[in-house]
């Protein structure tokens, strides 16, 4: 674990506080690594995970079913 003596502004302290109080955290280092571990998901995480892209190539590739109109689909169905 690394020490580091920092100086932060009074709205920070108040965020640190804020995110210290939501999350039942012990002190502000634990709170600069929550919001550290926040950034690394919404940054550096891609923003589609492969295994779902080739779920969607999967998807493209499967037949179409042609529905047609909304009328077309209330008469095959016998809805009025």
């Amino acid at each position: 674990m690394v020490k580091a003596i920092i100086d932060i502004n009074d709205n920070t302290n108040k965020i640190l506080n804020i995110i210290k109080a939501e999350f039942g955290l012990r002190g502000k280092s634990e709170a600069i690594d929550k919001l550290a571990e926040e950034y690394e998901e919404l940054v550096f995480e891609p923003k589609i995970k492969h295994s779902y892209l080739k779920k969607l190539k999967k998807i493209e590739k499967e037949r179409t079913i042609r529905v047609g109109t909304i009328e077309d689909f209330r008469k095959s169905y016998g809805i009025k």
